[in-house]
């Protein structure tokens, strides 16, 4: 890889670790939930909002990038992220972190659709392994959220005055930095043929494969946010722990998943990505398995590692295959993929009522749905 490539690609990691902010949202509805009192169905509209917007803007967000291309739209997206986060330094109000919420998810659509297809402008050859190493940075921010609240909820001076929500600032001072750096790096986008419609995105959908790629995006993120939410209050359901203490298992979940990442990106070199893809389905149902019956807390903690571990390279394999199967419309399936993650929207409001109904059990019962189908997805995946 050429010096330039690398230091384009260093940054464009440090863009993946800014991606990484939107899984704040898990901790951070669990930590808005005790200061409102909120129901665990009003808690989940949270991290569903911030999700809904990737339905709305992921495909307009594949034809922008038509336009101004896929450097000006990561810009933007990191612009709006940092706005989003900003918004909760002036208060933790339900409205206030409603629309905080929103320009997260609306930020983070932009980004996903938009810095994905990006990586592929700088490196060559494995893309499955490139993208996987980008979601292990994104992971180590997902990881550090629950620890950086927590320590803002017990600090008197300077976090004293935010308490946990001194995670905000910490973040949006960062954004700016990946602003300025990605604005004084030169990347080498290729030329757009032709411009497409939205219609025309869409009827991509047509392609049975590209569907089947679609849904498996909606149950990984399903999974991934509602484990993120709901791991903490099964713990505090079953073993009678404090939200404090339960908030760990928001970042064991991320501990497993970033090393699941991380491995990841040097086992694709090696491994079929069939086979690594079956494996960590199987890690999947395994852990959903535990979460559902386990009363101990060693048990859980080994549900949740697993389902960390898992659940950390299905969205690269997923989205490297959809882009292998059609490099023509890169920015179009790019955009349809990420318009996948509105699975984090219906799985956290399913959730929320089935946990409501059945308690923390009805909330895994809707993942093992998602499980079950990335169980049939790995029947379909291609040789690359």
């Amino acid at each position: 890889m050429k010096q330039s490539s690398f230091s384009a690609l260093v940054v464009v990691m440090l863009c993946f670790f800014t991606m990484g902010f939107v899984d704040l949202v898990g901790i951070a509805s669990n930590y808005v939930q005790s200061d409102l009192g909120l129901t665990d169905s009003q808690a989940n509209i949270m991290p569903s909002l911030v999700f809904f917007w990737f339905l709305i803007f992921s495909v307009p967000t594949g034809m922008l990038m038509n336009k101004i291309g896929r450097k000006r739209t990561v810009l933007l997206s990191i612009i709006v992220t940092v706005l989003s986060l900003a918004l909760p330094i002036f208060g933790n109000s339900y409205p206030l972190m409603l629309i905080a919420f929103s320009l997260l998810g609306i930020g983070n659509a932009l980004m996903q659709t938009s810095l994905n297809p990006l990586v592929s402008n700088i490196v060559t050859g494995n893309l499955s392994s490139t993208l996987t190493f980008g979601q292990f940075v994104k992971a180590i921010a997902s990881f550090l959220a629950p620890y950086i609240a927590m320590w803002g909820a017990t600090q008197i001076i300077p976090a004293g005055e935010l308490g946990w929500r001194v995670l905000f600032p910490i973040y949006g001072v960062i954004g700016i930095i990946a602003i300025v750096c990605l604005g004084m790096t030169h990347i080498n986008e290729e030329p757009v043929a032709k411009g497409s419609s939205v219609i025309d995105c869409f009827k991509l959908l047509g392609n049975p494969f590209i569907l089947l790629c679609f849904l498996s995006i909606m149950c990984h993120v399903g999974i991934d946010v509602g484990t993120n939410t709901t791991a903490p209050k099964i713990l505090m359901e079953r073993l009678g722990m404090t939200l404090a203490d339960a908030g760990f298992a928001t970042s064991l979940y991320f501990i497993f998943r970033t090393i699941g990442c991380l491995s990841g990106s040097a086992i694709l070199r090696k491994v079929p990505e069939k086979v690594f893809f079956a494996v960590s389905v199987a890690m999947i149902i395994a852990s959903m398995i535990i979460l559902s019956v386990a009363q101990t807390q060693w048990l859980l903690y080994v549900g949740i590692a697993l389902v960390g571990f898992g659940n950390s390279n299905i969205f690269s394999i997923t989205f490297a295959q959809a882009l292998a199967h059609d490099p023509e419309h890169k920015n179009e399936i790019s955009g349809l993929m990420i318009m996948g993650l509105f699975g984090g929207t219906i799985f956290p409001l399913a959730m929320g009522f089935m946990s409501d109904a059945m308690g923390t059990l009805g909330a895994v019962i809707v993942m093992i749905v998602g499980a079950a189908y990335l169980l049939g997805f790995t029947l379909k995946i291609k040789k690359q």
